[in-house]
């Protein structure tokens, strides 16, 4: 299985990395920075500051989303990745509609995908996943997709015919001159009680951002510089079960500045 993950990653990277190659292949695309402060992380030290970049796009047969980040423990040192460490995820998706050069629409269900992805980092953080992926029409929503996917991670942890529900979402709220957004994803890895090394277990990344375009209420420019904070709740964090003795459920409030480019 982790063969053909590795094959369908590599396809859809080509297929990105192609896409300013030939005209009209790309439609659109979006580049930020975000810089993260936050307290009271569990697992790893309980201070941290993040960077992170990220890159959106959609192109002729469906859409891609990367981020990296870099990750710094405010001069204390994790027991696995020293001082500061970097994680990240690739991931594309393929659009049924777009290939097929025809509407797939049923209820609120406006296109079906084969969404993958790709996590990646220091220490044993390597996963696979693929699985389909649907865009809903909701009213109110910028855009909301659900994807699922048939986790396989590598390494020392379990997790092969685990599936991870992921909900994506962006919602705007008009406020004076300028507008808040709410925006995010949740990670719910279903139960894993079955598995014979029990070492990855079912969690929850509960995953929101609420930000306001500080960059429009300046006239600066809309969409470009955000101010907010983001939530981060992760129950049984890294799919380590949370114990009287090893706390790893995750309640953290971050200060968020981001940059669009």
């Amino acid at each position: 299985m982790k063969r053909m993950c590795t094959s369908l990653m590599l396809a859809g990277s080509l297929l990105a990395g192609g896409q300013a190659m030939a005209e009209g292949l790309l439609q659109w695309q979006d580049n930020s920075l975000t810089y993260l402060y936050g307290k009271d992380f569990q697992v790893n030290p309980r201070i941290q500051q993040t960077v992170t970049f990220e890159h959106a796009d959609g192109w002729k047969y469906g859409d891609n989303f990367f981020f990296l980040d870099k990750i710094f423990y405010n001069g204390e040192k994790d027991f696995n990745n020293g001082p500061n460490t970097y994680y990240g995820e690739f991931q594309p998706r393929i659009s049924l509609g777009k290939v097929l050069d025809q509407k797939i629409e049923f209820g609120p269900i406006k296109d079906v995908l084969l969404a993958m992805t790709y996590e990646f980092g220091e220490g044993d953080t390597e996963s696979y996943l693929i699985g389909p992926g649907f865009d809903l029409a909701i009213p109110g929503f910028d855009y909301f997709q659900l994807n699922f996917y048939q986790r396989h991670t590598e390494g020392s942890r379990a997790g092969d015919n685990v599936w991870q529900i992921t909900p994506v979402w962006s919602y705007t709220v008009p406020v004076g001159n300028s507008n808040i957004l709410i925006d995010g994803y949740m990670d719910w890895v279903t139960d894993n009680d079955s598995n014979s090394k029990g070492d990855y277990h079912a969690n929850l990344h509960f995953n929101p951002q609420v930000k306001y375009d500080l960059g429009k209420a300046l006239s600066y420019g809309e969409k470009q510089l955000y101010v907010g904070v983001e939530y981060d709740y992760w129950k049984d964090k890294y799919g380590i079960d949370d114990t009287g003795a090893f706390k790893t459920n995750q309640s953290v409030t971050n200060f968020l500045v981001k940059f669009h480019f």
